[in-house]
């Protein structure tokens, strides 16, 4: 197969494994997004994620990563879901939580797809990436033209919105490498006006993570700052302000994805559910999901806290 056809076919095999699209890039070391991390980085704006400071130069350049690696491909998943929770008081859980854990619904589908382009051309060296190694996906899926890096930092896709997960093939073979599309967020400012915790810029495309509601009710295991009281919105996983109040999620279409249907009665949870919500309810209603990442207790904790808000 010509470098060509061989991309077609991993884009047409990625496609029937339900990716919502596919893009591909040159392995090579990102200097550009080296020195906007290192400054991101030197502001403390990762707060208390200290992963994020290790291995910085695997993260710059995927050929650290796979021994002879010279292409990046980037896919992206769609989770917008039909339905929401129904209770307007009830505290809120990003989108992305509803259903199964993101991590091990798409390593699969990477697994399956690597090995279809296995047995088509023979052995390569690759690896598959969800959120799994320091790989900047955002400035991968950028540089293949899967969409631009918005205000918000998320990536948004024209035709798709942002309301989708990202990940990677990295493997030690050629292909036809496409461009960078342009930035369409324009003079809007949207999402930098609707952040209550002033987490986004004032000029946008900056994040200070350590303010993020995501970062607040999911990564941070101390206790949740007071400056934050009043601010966080009722989300007690994660956040989708910035991606609500974007314009271009209106084109985000449903999902198809039945690992990422929520649990039976999950959206249907009163706010007097979640105050009663014991350990034994926890399990069983997140089971196989992203919302085990802050356990029971940091659960607790973030509702307890959107209580004492109000």
């Amino acid at each position: 197969m010509d470098k060509n056809q061989l991309t077609n076919f991993i884009r047409d095999q990625a496609k029937s494994l339900g990716f919502l699209q596919v893009s591909f890039a040159k392995a090579e070391e990102m200097t550009e997004e080296a020195r906007n991390l290192e400054s991101w980085l030197n502001k403390n704006y990762q707060g208390k994620m200290a992963y994020l400071e290790n291995h910085f130069d695997k993260r710059i350049d995927p050929r650290k990563l796979v021994d002879g690696a010279k292409s990046v491909i980037s896919l992206s998943y769609n989770y917008f879901p039909e339905k929401t929770q129904s209770d307007i008081s009830a505290p809120k859980l990003a989108k992305y939580a509803y259903g199964e854990d993101y991590h091990f619904v798409l390593r699969e589908k990477l697994n399956l797809l690597l090995q279809s382009i296995r047995e088509k051309i023979g052995d390569l060296n690759g690896r598959c990436f969800v959120d799994s190694a320091p790989v900047l996906e955002r400035d991968w899926a950028k540089r293949s033209g899967l969409g631009w890096i918005g205000k918000n930092t998320m990536l948004i896709s024209p035709q798709k919105g942002s309301y989708f997960f990202l990940a990677e093939l990295i493997l030690d073979i050629e292909l036809d490498y496409e461009q960078p599309i342009a930035d369409f967020c324009g003079t809007c400012r949207r999402c930098i006006d609707a952040c209550p915790t002033s987490a986004i810029s004032e000029k946008g495309y900056l994040m200070d993570a350590s303010k993020c509601i995501s970062y607040l009710t999911i990564e941070l295991k101390d206790e949740i700052p007071m400056e934050f009281k009043g601010k966080m919105d009722n989300w007690a996983f994660g956040c989708d302000i910035c991606q609500d109040v974007c314009p271009w999620n209106r084109f985000s279409k449903p999902h198809s994805e039945t690992a990422f249907l929520p649990k039976e009665n999950l959206l249907d949870m009163s706010q007097k559910d979640w105050l009663e919500i014991t350990e034994d309810v926890f399990k069983k209603v997140f089971k196989n999901s992203a919302v085990k990442r802050t356990k029971f207790s940091g659960l607790i904790r973030n509702i307890k806290f959107l209580e004492e808000e109000k």
